[in-house]
C-alpha cells in the first residue's frame, strides 16, 4: 500500500508524514513541491505517482488573509481538491481530505455532528465547505476529517505563540468567549489508520479531543502543564479578552465550533483522550527537552 501526503510542510502534514514514514511506504509533497494554486502541476504530478491512498492535508488556511484573497482561497481550498478527487478516481485511489470546524457558523452551544447544516461565516470557511463537496462528489468512499484548532510539535500554533509570551511578558491574555476544542497531530496520526481500507464508509467525519475550552482555558492549562514541569514562566495567569476587542481581525470566527466525536468512536469503540490530556502529553514531550 503506497500513500502520498499533501501537505508536508505543514503542522498536520508534516505529523503524519513522520509518524507514518516508518510504518508505511510513503511519500509525501510540501508546497514547493506541488503547489495547489497550478492545477495543470497538479494532474501532471499526481498523474504520474503512484499511490492507493492520497491524504490532503495542504491547505489556505490565513482565516484574515482568505477574505482579501478570495480567490486564491476558492482555488487552493475547493478546485484543488476537486482534480486531487478525480485524480484518485482515476486511479481507484481512496482520497482522506482533511477539513475544518470553520465550516459551521456558530450558532449552536452543544457539539456538531457530521448531520448538522454547514453554514460557514468566512471566506475560508466557504472555500473549506466548497472543497468538501468537491471531494465527496467525486467519489462516495472519498472521506473528510473534520478537525479544530490543530496542534503539534511541527509547526508553532496557538498553544506556542502562549507559551512563548508567557515566558517573555509578565501580562499574557486570550480570547475567552469563543469555544472549540484543540487537537493534537499525534492523535490524529494514530487514528486515521483506520479508515485507510478502502471498505471502510467515505463521507464526513469529525475528529477533535474530547471535551471543549476556550482560547484562554485552553492557553491557562498549557501555562499551567509548563509551570508544573519546571519551564520558567514571567506569567503563570492568562488574562480575559473579549471577541470584540479583536479589532485587528478581518474574518469573522465561529462563537462556537465544538465537533462531536461521537461518530468517531461508533466506528472504532475508541474515546479520543481528552484536549488536557493531549495538551500536557505535548508539553511533556516536546517542552521538557527545551
Amino acid at each position: 500500500m503506497k500513500i502520498v501526503i499533501l501537505g508536508v510542510g505543514g503542522r498536520l502534514g508534516a505529523a503524519l508524514l513522520r509518524e507514518y514514514r516508518d510504518k508505511f511506504d510513503v511519500a509525501g509533497f510540501n508546497h514547493r513541491q506541488l503547489n495547489l494554486s497550478d492545477l495543470a502541476a497538479v494532474r501532471e504530478k499526481l498523474r504520474n505517482t503512484r499511490f492507493d491512498i492520497l491524504i490532503n492535508a495542504a491547505g489556505f488556511t490565513k482565516v484574515d488573509l482568505c477574505e482579501t484573497q478570495p480567490d486564491r482561497a476558492f482555488l487552493i481550498n475547493a478546485e484543488a481538491p476537486r482534480v486531487v478527487a478525480e485524480i484518485c478516481d482515476e486511479k481507484n485511489a481512496r482520497l482522506i481530505h482533511f477539513s475544518t470546524d470553520y465550516v459551521f457558523g456558530g450558532e449552536r452551544r452543544e457539539p456538531y455532528t457530521e448531520e448538522d447544516q454547514a453554514s460557514p461565516i468566512s471566506v475560508y470557511g466557504e472555500s473549506k465547505l466548497a472543497g468538501e463537496n468537491n471531494v465527496l462528489a467525486a467519489k462516495s468512499q472519498n472521506l473528510v476529517v473534520r478537525v479544530s484548532w490543530v496542534f503539534g510539535p511541527d509547526r508553532p500554533s496557538f498553544i506556542d505563540a502562549m507559551i512563548q509570551q508567557a515566558q517573555e511578558n509578565d501580562e499574557v491574555d486570550a480570547v475567552a468567549d469563543k469555544f472549540s476544542t484543540p487537537t493534537y497531530t499525534l492523535d490524529i496520526a494514530a487514528m486515521l489508520p483506520e479508515f485507510f481500507d478502502a471498505n471502510v464508509a467515505g463521507g464526513i467525519l469529525h475528529f477533535a479531543n474530547a471535551g471543549q475550552c476556550s482560547w484562554r482555558e485552553y492557553a491557562q492549562w498549557a501555562v499551567d502543564c509548563c509551570h508544573n514541569g519546571g519551564l520558567p514562566l514571567k506569567s503563570k495567569t492568562i488574562g480575559e479578552r473579549k471577541l470584540r476587542d479583536m479589532t485587528n481581525w478581518i474574518a469573522r470566527r465561529p462563537v462556537y465550533s465544538v465537533l462531536s466525536s461521537a461518530k468517531y468512536t461508533k466506528l472504532t469503540g475508541i474515546s479520543p483522550r481528552t484536549w488536557r490530556e493531549a495538551v500536557s502529553d505535548y508539553i511533556t514531550r516536546f517542552y521538557s527537552k527545551k
